[in-house]
């Protein structure tokens, strides 16, 4: 099996905040494809893909990303042509409509013919099903509707590099399976970063998962590896068993316990999620240690 071209190469990558380690010398690869950045509050997952997107330079550490060096100048400008980011949350004035809203970014994205930018507009709007209410006031949009519109703006110019942090946060289930839908075509032919509190995202969406914690890498792979993790770590009982990482009762009545199984006990085929929960354990038993 061919391995795919590395897209985005990062390199020791640390960012202080006072005296917090936001990240700590992160280094990872990218390729074409959907890549998931799963990790706990404050684990670092904002502050790198602010330090990916430009918005801040890291202190230590180095990256490239198609091909671009943003440590220089002309690096840095050419990386935010090729770039789509979508922050955490998206900033909008409530009074712009969504087209008004996706045509400045695109002016911002230096697209200067009106005729060809205002097609440019149309395209990524209808991309994200919003076509029928692009003269819409933003503020008169629904939560969902306007995640799509920042969706909308960070595809205007068709980057290679899409950096989206927590997209489907607040969603309800239906919006986020929408959401999901547009991640995995915007995934087609271009490098996606997808931050996420959801496993189950990461689950349906990502052939690439790193997991951050305390700013460094713990994981990176495949879904598939992290979910080997919990193999044989995964158990079913009448009561929570107390020496288990987690537990919490399913919908059957029965406990579903991770951690280090008592002998005997009654194996569960593992979950991304599973594998995800002992990654974070074994650090921080590591840094208790």
């Amino acid at each position: 099996m061919t391995t795919p071209p590395t897209t985005v190469t990062a390199t020791g990558l640390s960012l202080r905040y006072g005296g917090t380690h936001a990240l700590d010398g992160v280094s990872l690869r990218l390729t074409r494809g959907v890549t998931g950045l799963l990790g706990p509050n404050g684990a670092g997952k904002t502050t790198l893909l602010r330090v990916l997107a430009t918005a801040v330079p890291p202190d230590r550490g180095e990256f490239t990303a198609l091909g671009h060096d943003p440590g220089t100048s002309a690096g840095r400008l050419a990386l935010r042509r090729a770039l789509g980011y979508l922050p955490q949350t998206p900033g909008f004035h409530p009074d712009f409509t969504a087209f008004a809203f996706v045509d400045y970014v695109a002016i911002l994205k230096e697209l200067t013919d009106r005729a060809a930018r205002h097609r440019e507009v149309r395209r990524v709007l209808d991309a994200v099903d919003l076509a029928d209410v692009r003269g819409k006031r933003i503020k008169r949009l629904s939560g969902g509707m306007r995640q799509r519109v920042a969706l909308a703006a960070a595809l205007v110019g068709d980057p290679g590099f899409l950096v989206l942090d927590e997209p489907t946060v607040g969603l309800d289930p239906e919006q986020r399976m929408r959401f999901r839908g547009l991640i995995a075509e915007a995934g087609e032919g271009r490098t996606v970063l997808l931050s996420t509190h959801q496993t189950e995202d990461v689950a349906m969406l990502c052939h690439r998962v790193v997991v951050l914690a305390q700013g460094r890498v713990r994981f990176e792979g495949t879904p598939a590896e992290l979910t080997a993790r919990a193999a044989g770590r995964v158990w079913s009982s009448a009561e929570r068993d107390p020496a288990a990482l987690a537990g919490w009762r399913t919908g059957t009545g029965t406990f579903r316990n991770v951690g280090d199984p008592p002998e005997g006990a009654h194996l569960l085929e593992p979950t991304l999620e599973d594998g995800y929960l002992l990654t974070l354990d074994s650090e921080s038993r590591t840094v208790t240690a």
